[in-house]
């Protein structure tokens, strides 16, 4: 059954950096894209970043874009979201997120990811 756990969130304070992993099990085969995704509280989920089932191709969001860095390590089935500058806009629950395709799916495509992991808290807060 396939299975992904987040973690490394936590509270930090503004221009901050955490880094997110998470790590995805029970897939059959390479092709599985992973996305990361973020909801805060009385809004609506948010796509952050995503890459392909290569680690080669990525996509962010206009809101983070430049400030995270989406990775991936095949050998540890691991994908990371590395996030600078943080600001207290991105404190949220994050999200990550996968899907057979070979290609590269896009931060506003959640409806095409199947399966899905627990979350870990992200707060910026000064």
């Amino acid at each position: 059954q396939p299975q992904l756990v987040e973690s490394g969130g936590g509270s930090v304070q503004p221009g901050e950096s955490l880094r997110l992993s998470c790590v995805f099990s029970g897939f059959t085969g390479n092709n599985v894209a992973i996305g990361w995704f973020r909801q805060a509280p009385g809004k609506e989920r948010e796509g952050v970043s995503c890459i392909d089932s290569t680690g080669h191709s990525t996509r962010y969001s206009n809101s983070v874009k430049g400030r995270f860095t989406i990775s991936r390590d095949s050998a540890r089935s691991t994908v990371y979201l590395q996030m600078n500058s943080l600001k207290p806009e991105d404190t949220a629950t994050y999200y990550c997120a996968a899907a057979y395709v070979k290609g590269l799916l896009g931060v506003d495509e959640a409806h095409l990811y199947d399966y899905w992991g627990q979350g870990t808290q992200v707060t910026v807060s000064s």
